[in-house]
């Protein structure tokens, strides 16, 4: 056994309340495709209970008011691939929420399982954080929304203490008019391991559709934690949507992000040279979508 006690609560109340009884002993599981690995394989110590959280209804809400979408930290990668309304208004949580795994994973795995992991390589981290997304939590007792990025602390390292604290929900602003954004990856063929590299753009343009008014871009991993391309954002700003613009982009972003060496997925210089490639996709991509007001995202839900 690898654990000795397991709670299915039906409210958040009730999932605080056990885990303040564990005293930090116990660990949330919802999907468990990253968690269940982590115990039997040592990455983790085996905790003396799971809280399982799939049965409180209110983490598996996907609903929307005008200009926010709220996802439940349990809705899996499958029912936002699926939406409609994330297809249309948030193409690139789509888009990267449906290249997550195979279809077996992304059925049972959760949009807060892929942020609690904490990996600055999780699509659905990629996304949101183009998306400029915030999460609400339960840290330290209090009820309280962060912007997204403060979850991270380095790689695999949250600012949740995943024995006290919880993940409810995220806060993603909805693509209005002049607004898209799109995402892509690169990856290995067998098509289940952490990307090479992946990236998220969302852009705003002025009314013309003419230039970049605003633009946001989040490539990863090129550090340790979600990073956005602040420079490569910088340049774009108030340019004229032209071939000129974006190669100025790819210029900055090969000057300003260092990806590193990893053994178990590519080279350095191999990833440098995929940043062109992933904006060379995104950002057109985006921008039509900004302009005819429509998503195409290319998933595999």
């Amino acid at each position: 056994m690898l654990w000795k006690h397991y709670h299915t609560p039906s409210t958040v109340q009730e999932a605080l309340e056990l885990l303040r009884s564990y005293q930090g002993r116990a660990r949330v599981v919802a999907g468990g495709t990253d968690l269940l690995l982590d115990i039997r394989f040592g990455n983790v110590q085996a905790p003396e209970a799971l809280i399982d959280i799939t049965r409180i209804d209110k983490l598996h809400q996907l609903e929307a008011d005008e200009t926010v979408l709220y996802v439940g930290a349990g809705v899996t990668h499958a029912q936002i691939a699926r939406s409609e309304l994330v297809r249309s208004r948030a193409a690139c949580l789509a888009e990267g929420c449906g290249v997550v795994g195979g279809p077996q994973v992304r059925n049972v795995a959760t949009l807060g399982g892929n942020v609690a992991h904490a990996l600055p390589a999780a699509d659905g981290t990629t996304a949101l954080t183009a998306l400029d997304a915030e999460a609400e939590v339960v840290l330290d007792g209090e009820r309280q929304w962060l912007p997204l990025r403060e979850l991270y602390q380095g790689p695999g390292q949250s600012l949740l203490d995943h024995g006290r604290d919880l993940l409810l929900r995220f806060r993603v602003p909805l693509c209005g008019a002049n607004e898209g954004s799109a995402f892509s990856r690169i990856m290995r063929p067998q098509g289940v391991a952490l990307p090479i590299l992946g990236g998220a753009a969302w852009v705003r343009l002025d009314e013309s559709g003419a230039h970049y008014q605003d633009v946001r871009v989040c490539i990863g991993p090129v550090a340790k934690t979600p990073t956005r391309a602040t420079a490569v954002e910088e340049v774009l700003r108030g340019q004229l949507v032209d071939d000129s613009a974006l190669e100025r982009a790819v210029s900055v972003a090969l000057e300003t992000l260092h990806p590193r060496t990893s053994k178990y997925r590519a080279t350095k210089a191999y990833r440098r040279e995929m940043i062109a490639v992933i904006l060379r996709r995104i950002l057109p991509r985006a921008v039509q979508r900004a302009r005819s007001s429509a998503a195409v995202p290319q998933v595999r839900a």
